[in-house]
Parts: C-alpha cells; structure tokens; sequence
C-alpha cells in the first residue's frame, strides 16, 4: 500500500467520532438558558427578600409603636402595640368629617404574599418539567445520537468507496456507479430526516412551552398590578390611629378613643415592593422575547448539518410555520451544542466548502472527504462536449479540472504532507 493510501486512511480513521464515553442522558440540558435565569430571579428574589424581612422582624422585636398615654403602665404600653398590630385598622374623618375606617391588613401578610408568588411563579417551571421534559428528553437523546451517527456513516462510506475503488479494474465504471448512486440519493439516510419532517406537524412540546411562557407572563403582570395596588392605597401611609376601646375597654373613661401609631419597618416593606416590581417589569420583555424564538428558525444550526446527507430540509425547501415542534427541539438542541460531537467537524467542513471557489461541487460531508481522501484524483476527466455534437481539443491537452476541487484536493494533501 502507497505512502498516499496510508494517510488517506489514517486521516478518515482520525475523522470518525469516538464513541461517547458515559450517558448523554445524564448531562442534557431542558431548559433554555433564558428559562433557566427567568426561574431563578422570578422565584428567588421574593423569597430571598423575604427571608431578609423575617430575619430584620424577629431579630428587633414588634413592628410598630403606638403613642400610648403617659398614664399607661409599660404592660398596658405593650398591649396597646400588640393590639393595635392585631387590628391594623385606621380609623379617621372624611372630607365631610363622618367617621371611616381603613383595613392595612395587606401590610401584616405582605411578606407571606411574597412567598405565594414566588409559588406561583415555579408552577410554570412544574408545567414544563412534567408535561413537556419528559419527550424532549428523548427526542433529543435520538435526535443528537442519529446527527453523530449520520456523520459516522458518511466517513465510513468514503472509507468503503476507498476499498471498492482500489480492488476496481475499472475505474470509470465506479464513478458511474458513484454519480448514478448520487442521482438516486443511495447515500442518504431517511430516518433522520423523516423523524424531523413528523416533528414539524406536531404541536404538544410548542403548546406547552408557549403556555408555560403565558402563565409567567399573567403572573408577572398580575404581581406587578399588585404591588402597584399597595402603593397606591396602603405604602404611603406609615401612621395611623388606632382604637382599643372594644371588648371589656370598651366603658373605661380614662382610655382615649384613639392612639396613634406607627409602622416601623415600613420603609423596608416599600424598598421590597420596589425592588420586585422593578425587577419583575424587567423581566416581561425577556419573557416575550422567549415567546417570538418561535416565529423563526434557527437557520444556522440547519446550514451547519446540511453537510450530512441525510439532514437537507433547507435546500428542499422543507421548512413550514416555524411554531412547531420541531423548531423547539432546534432551539434545546442550540442549548446542548456541547453534546453534539459532530458540531464542530461539520462547522469546520462547511467553513472549509464556503472558502472554495466552486462550492456547489461538494455538497454533502461525503464529496469533501472524497476530496480529502484523493479520490476526485482518479476520476476519468471526461472532454466537454461543443454545441455542434463535436469534441473540443485544445493543443491536444485534456481539458483542466475544476477549480475549487483541485483547490480543495491539493490543500488537502499539502495539509497531510506537513502533519
């Protein structure tokens, strides 16, 4: 065997994947990066700033203090406090001077609403894990594993067409049968590319992600209209009067009809507010733009594996609406570009075909490792043929070869010469 032979093989040997070495399933990722920060701000940040709260109100004692007359002992000072934080009612005049009452209980189970949000805003976290995780996480586990194995088989092929090529005795009988096998799409694999076609009519895992993103997006709303609320109606108002002449208080004369109070973690109870509302309305956008990923595809993800003989739902034309299944799987499979092994090797082939001069003569990873293998070398040079139905000679040279082929060729085997 030549010198040229052995590099050739040991070049498409080089170029096979190795076999992954542990479970893909242990490290795939199913949830977007975006998704990922969402969950983790809109769930944190309330009960982060709520475990501050608590940590603030239990390490200095009572929230409020009330003016109590100087007549009052230091237990009836104290439970003029605990009464009036169990009522949190103020009592005053309108306008027309009648008297009204105003409930501030929203201030006391303020922080206990906190943590229901941030319950509500896991619930769509839940959805997505439980509804929708389980079947992304197959189909991407078959999806990344069929794209490694595609290009596996195409290297392999050339290495086949090596073998049948050298124990030929007739070599423009094999490239007749090679460009007759091309024509007839024999090197391609339809599974892949059929598994793909279903998921474009399908809509569960879309669906459901589209939903999860609709129920994060009313409850930052609805989070954000709540507070709002609030401000407008309670967090501008830290004093209040307060009145314990109920129950057995009730007939004592020397108990005024009103005691004034104050809230004394009031400021940190509006900083809070602040802080999630302000964060939450940051966020409504990027939960939109999570949304409108749907509206188009991932082309460059497509272009790369257009290389593969069995992946060309570009070049066919193949892509319909991009809401669909398919498109969420495109976008995950952007997440996990790690896991995809032949990323990389096709990323390069297809920057290497760009840089020809005649791309359009490689168009799968197949005619390139032909190129690199020194196969295009052996093909018969056939003479093009005049308009007349005569053969053209011109000094009675054999007509050159393309361009971009030769380019790509000798590029090539320099590239093995010098390694």
């Amino acid at each position: 065997m030549s010198l040229s032979h052995t590099a050739a093989e040991y070049m498409l040997s080089d170029a096979l994947l190795p076999d992954p070495g542990g479970s893909r399933a242990k490290g795939l990722r199913l949830e977007l990066p975006s998704d990922r920060l969402l969950k983790f701000i809109t769930v944190g940040l309330p009960l982060f700033l709520v475990s501050l709260a608590f940590a603030r109100e239990f390490s200095a004692g009572s929230q409020i203090s009330c003016f109590s007359p100087t007549n009052f002992t230091g237990k009836q000072s104290a439970y003029v406090d605990t009464a009036c934080w169990d009522s949190l009612v103020h009592h005053g005049l309108d306008t027309e001077g009648h008297a009204v009452t105003k409930s501030l209980w929203a201030l006391k189970v303020f922080p206990y609403s906190l943590l229901v949000v941030a319950v509500l805003m896991y619930l769509p976290y839940l959805l997505w894990r439980y509804a929708a995780a389980p079947a992304l996480h197959s189909d991407l586990l078959f999806i990344i594993d069929e794209l490694d194995k595609s290009y596996n088989r195409s290297v392999r092929l050339v290495q086949h067409m090596r073998k049948v090529q050298q124990a030929s005795a007739e070599p423009e009988r094999f490239w007749e049968e090679y460009e007759r096998a091309r024509q007839e799409r024999y090197f391609e694999f339809p599974l892949l590319e059929r598994y793909l076609t279903c998921k474009q009519r399908a809509h569960s895992l879309v669906f459901i992600y589209i939903l999860r993103n609709l129920l994060l997006l009313v409850f930052l709303a609805a989070t954000c209209l709540y507070l709002v609320f609030l401000h407008l109606n309670i967090f501008f108002q830290d004093e209040f009067n307060c009145s314990i002449k109920t129950g057995l208080l009730q007939a004592e004369p020397h108990i005024p009809p009103l005691i004034p109070c104050k809230l004394v973690f009031f400021s940190i109870f509006q900083l809070i507010s602040l802080s999630v509302g302000g964060i939450y309305v940051l966020l409504i956008p990027v939960v939109i733009y999570n949304a409108l990923q749907l509206c188009q595809w991932d082309k460059g993800l497509l272009s790369v594996y257009e290389m593969l003989p069995a992946f060309d739902l570009l070049s066919r034309k193949m892509l319909t609406c991009p809401v669909n299944d398919l498109n969420v799987i495109l976008l995950f499979l952007r997440a996990n570009i790690s896991k995809l092994t032949s990323f990389s090797r096709l990323n390069a082939v297809s920057a290497l075909r760009e840089a020809t001069t005649n791309k359009e003569d490689i168009d799968t990873v197949v005619d390139f490792m032909t190129l690199l293998a020194g196969l295009e070398t052996t093909k018969p040079k056939h003479h093009a043929c005049a308009p007349d139905g005569s053969t053209p000679q011109s000094n009675g040279r054999a007509p050159e070869t393309k361009p971009g082929v030769e380019a790509v060729g000798k590029a090539s085997r320099d590239s093995l010469g010098s390694a």
